[in-house]
């Protein structure tokens, strides 16, 4: 649910969560009239944190203290309260480039510098993965009429490696159904079509393709296609390796958040001994949609599907080589931590990380 605020409720909101974020503590009216210039009274201020609760952005841990920001309220502070800092950008590019030596290091070297300086400077757990080599590209394709209304798409890479998956088109009436040689004839030629567009082409560019360019008659193919083509690339695209470089735990775990042991425990156990669970949700693979666009990837608390790390914010970018994209760099911290910092941080770290495979 999209929550529309007003200019007054979106100050009081920042300041709250800009509070919170400085105190660990929960924030009352006379806390934000004292340190921020809000240009209203207390009172003002009380009814628009009330307001702002009703609407689930804040909440009260107990009855008798001030607010705080719930999952829902960050998630408004990120995507329309702030925006990263530009000189903390700055800074770790020149951090990475003065401290890290691309050309003497080995690739182990390197990433665990990388991951060393940004848990420094986040004060949260840092987390890169180790590049994928999956720089596969497209030598063939072919679509093969297996029996009615099921198709196998079939791919060949350059290495020879051979790639398939089956996909149903919708099923037709018995005096509507295509003959069969006709079918055929309209595979063979959609195979061609698709293999004149995509031939040596990375497979992470398979789901990309316009199919505007496809004619009218053939459109049917279209939408069976692209998501068979999705899917086929991501199986395709498993991790060779899980191995994520991580920093910084002893830090963040001292954090007010995990003062219970027992979470402590889950989230140490993740990061050591299930690092492929979390592999998978940091190397995104909805990033097959964004390749040309590299993004910062934010997640809230319960947005998180990784029941350890649900209480927590996880921050994630992908790194590339050219414009395929072989590994991720994150952060992983309480909710209550400084996202215009920690965004700012992983995008710089990702882009350095990119200009440096791609050398």
């Amino acid at each position: 649910m999209q929550v529309q605020l007003t200019n007054r409720q979106q100050r009081i909101l920042w300041a709250t969560v800009r509070h919170y974020i400085a105190t660990a503590e929960p924030v009352g009216s006379k806390a934000l009239l004292e340190e921020f210039d809000l240009g209203v009274s207390s009172a003002t201020i009380r009814n628009v944190m009330g307001v702002l609760e009703k609407a689930g952005l804040l909440y009260q841990p107990h009855t008798s203290a001030g607010r705080i920001p719930s999952d829902s309220g960050y998630r408004i502070y990120v995507d329309q309260l702030i925006t990263p800092s530009q000189s903390l950008e700055k800074e770790v590019e020149a951090a990475l480039q003065g401290r890290l030596k691309w050309e003497d290091w080995s690739l182990e070297t390197l990433l665990q510098g990388a991951t060393q300086i940004l848990a420094t400077l986040s004060g949260c757990v840092s987390l890169i993965t180790i590049p994928q080599n999956n720089s596969s590209v497209l030598r063939h394709l072919q679509l093969v009429q297996i029996e009615t209304g099921q198709i196998m798409l079939i791919v060949v890479t350059d290495g020879y490696e051979t790639h398939s998956t089956l996909m149903d088109l919708p099923s037709a009436s018995e005096e509507n159904r295509p003959d069969v040689e006709v079918v055929d004839r309209e595979l063979q030629i959609v195979s061609n079509f698709l293999n004149s567009q995509l031939r040596g082409k990375s497979l992470m560019k398979l789901a990309l393709l316009d199919w505007s360019k496809l004619d009218r008659e053939f459109q049917c193919y279209g939408e069976y296609l692209k998501t068979s083509l999705v899917e086929l690339t991501r199986r395709t695209f498993s991790p060779t390796t899980t191995q994520i470089m991580v920093r910084g735990v002893s830090e963040v775990l001292r954090q007010p958040e995990f003062s219970q042991i027992q979470q402590v425990q889950t989230i140490i156990q993740l990061l050591e001994e299930e690092q492929e669970k979390l592999w998978r949700l940091i190397f995104d693979d909805t990033e097959l949609e964004h390749i040309d666009k590299p993004q910062v990837t934010i997640r809230i608390g319960s947005e998180n599907t990784l029941e350890p790390i649900r209480t927590c914010t996880l921050i994630s970018s992908m790194y590339h080589r050219g414009s395929i994209p072989v590994g991720s760099v994150g952060v992983l911290g309480p909710t209550r931590l400084n996202y215009e910092n920690a965004i700012a941080l992983v995008g710089a770290a990702a882009e350095y990380l990119s200009e440096a495979m791609s050398s």
